[in-house]
């Protein structure tokens, strides 16, 4: 039995407020629904477009917040950040990014969105990747969006080490994990970088 439209509306817009990356073919997936009626539903809210919903979100997050890395050198592009907490990017993969026989993307690109995160997550003017452990968990192709989420491990981290945790996503299933050790001006001295 199909949901009544004005119940639909109201968990649509519920589901937009607490993931506005979903696409409009992840809800029509979610909701039943064809694209069509997503993007009606949306329009009768008054919702806009991922697009116009991720430029909202990247508005509220200031280039100048990220003081370890400059913003064009993130892989993806930043649309959340608390600095020295947590931090989300999206990186959309195109045919440049995947293995042409296979059209799996290059894991480097996955990493690299990974490590820029765990790096523009710190509050810091110089934050170095010391280490890192990955888990590459399933393929990821050309037209995939990586939703990545970076958190930094405060229980974990001490004066020597900063731990940050990312978790990349396509379609909210976890494609790649991985635990960054940071090393930071802000705790140690820059002759200790070796």
């Amino acid at each position: 039995m199909r949901m009544p439209k004005r119940e639909r509306q109201r968990q649509l817009e519920m589901s937009l407020e607490q993931n506005p990356f979903l696409t409009d073919e992840e809800l029509s997936k979610q909701f039943k629904v064809s694209v069509q009626t997503i993007r009606l539903d949306r329009l009768e809210c008054g919702i806009p477009e991922l697009r116009e919903r991720l430029k909202t979100v990247a508005a509220r997050t200031i280039d100048a917040e990220v003081k370890s890395i400059q913003s064009d050198e993130v892989i993806g592009e930043i649309v959340d950040i608390e600095l020295d907490k947590r931090a989300i990017s999206i990186f959309d993969v195109t045919d440049d990014h995947v293995f042409r026989r296979s059209g799996i993307a290059r894991g480097h690109h996955l990493f690299a969105q990974a490590n820029s995160l765990a790096v523009a997550v710190l509050d810091d003017d110089l934050a170095l990747t010391v280490t890192s452990t990955l888990n590459f968990l399933k393929p990821v192709r050309s037209g995939d969006r990586v939703i990545s989420r970076a958190t930094v491990d405060k229980e974990r981290s001490n004066e020597k080490r900063t731990f940050v945790d990312v978790v990349s996503t396509v379609e909210n299933e976890t494609v790649f994990t991985g635990e960054f050790q940071m090393y930071q001006t802000t705790n140690h001295s820059r002759s200790e970088v070796k």
